[in-house]
């Protein structure tokens, strides 16, 4: 069935595909402690980085008061920790755990052959194609949100 006559809504199906993906990852990632929701901090702090809780909601994509639900369950469960940040001593950075440092390649590998499996029949090309039409669309994407449009 048809959204409109040139065929399916792209966003539709680029929403379902996350949320599929997201699912089956989900389950899997569990074993290693971690969730795909926690994908962006664990990605922003790798490396040994200890980055701010408004930097990670920066990257995250998120409010504030997400990021610091996010963040107390991480550290709740060991994956984050809270140190004093060096130039200004009122605050904290957030770093990773030496726990989830260990676990970290594990759950990149899982992730990699999860994509892998996911893009199975594509060709390079096709990737490169989808790559390119959707690093387009985020584009339109932030500048609707930057312009604050409702059109």
């Amino acid at each position: 069935m048809s959204d409109n006559p040139t065929g399916p809504n792209p966003l539709k199906l680029i929403g379902r595909a996350t949320r599929t993906f997201t699912r089956i990852a989900d389950l899997e990632l569990r074993d290693l402690g971690f969730a795909t929701g926690q994908l962006p901090v664990l990605i922003g702090l790798k490396g040994g980085k200890a980055l701010s809780q408004a930097e990670l909601a920066r990257i995250a994509q998120v409010e504030q008061p997400s990021m610091a639900q996010l963040l107390n369950r991480m550290e709740r469960d060991g994956l984050v920790e809270r140190i004093p940040d060096p130039a200004d001593k009122r605050s904290r950075l957030i770093s990773l755990t030496t726990v989830a440092t260990k676990r970290m390649p594990k759950a990149k590998a899982f992730m990699e052959a999860r994509t892998a499996k996911a893009l199975a029949g594509f060709t390079p090309q096709d990737v490169a194609q989808l790559v390119d039409l959707l690093l387009r669309l985020n584009e339109n994407l932030d500048r609707m949100g930057a312009d604050g449009s409702k059109e």
